[in-house]
């Protein structure tokens, strides 16, 4: 038996680390917000990793550390961490996962000038909004559910947990 670990991924300000948090109280697991766990391990900021490595390197940070968060977490992945088709399938087989779908309006409005945000500081709303469009069908292909993260936080949670127990009756593997 294995225990399962539950994979938030969305754009970023979809709500992965607040609903994470939530779920995995509800759960009885630990919660791993995989940018602080990369930033701990690396002992530099997401900033100074992307301004020194570049996002290439980032993103095989993100990659090789989930890979470390396969046995009973809740991970509150980067908003690009399950767009790499290799990670997202390692999360696919090693758990669930769950895009958080929100509407860009709301991210947008949550991680505008956030300056831990590399992505956010370089670009402009539109540029944002172009990125946005182009990670959705990404996030739907590498998710094994989606939920609607345009409503209320438990809302949101309540739906995570059902899937969880729908998803555990199809495989009993997991505890």
């Amino acid at each position: 038996m294995k225990n399962l670990s539950v994979y938030l991924c969305g754009f970023m300000g979809c709500g992965k680390s607040h609903i994470g948090r939530m779920l995995a109280n509800n759960m009885g697991k630990q919660l791993v917000d995989l940018d602080k766990y990369i930033v701990t391990h690396e002992k530099m900021s997401i900033p100074e990793i992307f301004e020194r490595f570049g996002e290439p390197h980032f993103r095989a940070l993100e990659a090789k550390y989930i890979k470390e968060l396969s046995d009973g977490f809740v991970v509150a992945t980067g908003g690009g961490a399950l767009l790499n088709d290799d990670t997202a399938k390692f999360a696919r087989e090693s758990g669930m996962s769950v895009y958080i779908n929100t509407d860009f309006d709301i991210c947008y409005s949550r991680i505008k000038g956030d300056t831990n945000r590399p992505l956010v500081m370089k670009n402009t709303e539109g540029q944002l909004l172009a990125l946005y469009n182009s990670r959705d069908p990404v996030y739907k292909k590498n998710s094994t559910f989606t939920v609607n993260g345009n409503t209320r936080d438990t809302l949101i949670c309540t739906e995570i947990i059902k899937l969880a127990k729908v998803f555990r009756d199809e495989h009993p593997e997991y505890l």
